[in-house]
């Protein structure tokens, strides 16, 4: 069941959000050659707590920390360590918080150092995707015109879509209906309505889009060693289109 929200609750978690978008940003800034992972979470962690909001990863489902730290050939839920970044390589901090009852989720890919011109595209055409695939959000559109436009976007680019993990609602759970592919068929799934808060997350790889379970036990990684990006917004569906909850204006 998708659950409608309120606009009083779509406000609340419009605040959720921007908060969540600061602290990325801030815990993005921190990215460099050196730092490990596990330092990023810890600083997102003492964000989330600062502010008043509690850090949603922990603890769901046994997951042991504040953020999803993925590296290079990572897509998502893998635990941050005490690897240390190096020069060249990509890093997407997932990471989420609740607060007065709302909980707020999204992600971003970040170089770290001088990154190559490919690996640069990657990261483009991933972020790329998620702003088209927003652009599809309106009440009497598709799930599935979502999914269609994003795999699309990213096919045509030479990239591959991920296909065994996409976006999902979220309100008072962090999961909830529906579940949202980053590819389809137009004019299938279930109708976007005004009120739907939902997030939409694009993974793409560089080469094929099959995943393994990473070494961690807890994420994944692309089966053939290939790279991969992530990135994430939480939506609201309004009656003339979309709002974005975790943009910084």
């Amino acid at each position: 069941m998708i659950i409608i929200k309120t606009p009083e609750e779509i406000q609340i978690m419009e605040e959720n959000g921007k908060l969540l978008a600061q602290i990325i940003k801030e815990v993005a800034g921190k990215v460099r050659p050196g730092v490990t992972t596990q330092y990023l979470d810890k600083a997102a962690e003492d964000l989330i707590l600062k502010y008043g909001g509690k850090p949603n990863f922990k603890g769901y489902q046994g997951f042991p920390a504040t953020l999803c730290t993925c590296i290079n050939e990572e897509v998502v839920h893998c635990v941050p360590s005490k690897r240390k970044l190096k020069e060249g390589d990509i890093v997407t901090l997932d990471g989420g918080l609740i607060l007065n009852g709302f909980h707020s989720d999204m992600a971003v890919t970040i170089p770290v150092g001088k990154i190559s011109l490919e690996i640069q595209r990657l990261v483009r055409v991933t972020k790329k995707a998620l702003k088209r695939g927003i652009k599809k959000v309106r009440p009497g559109n598709t799930f599935g015109d979502v999914g269609n436009t994003i795999q699309r976007y990213i096919e045509g680019q030479g990239f591959s879509v991920i296909r065994d993990l996409g976006g999902h609602g979220i309100g008072r759970e962090l999961h909830e209906d529906p579940q949202i592919q980053n590819y389809g068929k137009r004019r299938q799934g279930p109708k976007i309505k005004e009120g739907m808060v939902f997030c939409i997350e694009p993974m793409v790889s560089t080469g094929d889009w099959k995943l393994k379970t990473a070494k961690d036990g807890y994420g994944y990684q692309t089966k053939d060693g290939s790279l991969a990006a992530h990135f994430e917004h939480m939506i609201a569906a309004t009656k003339d289109g979309c709002k974005v909850l975790t943009e910084l204006k």
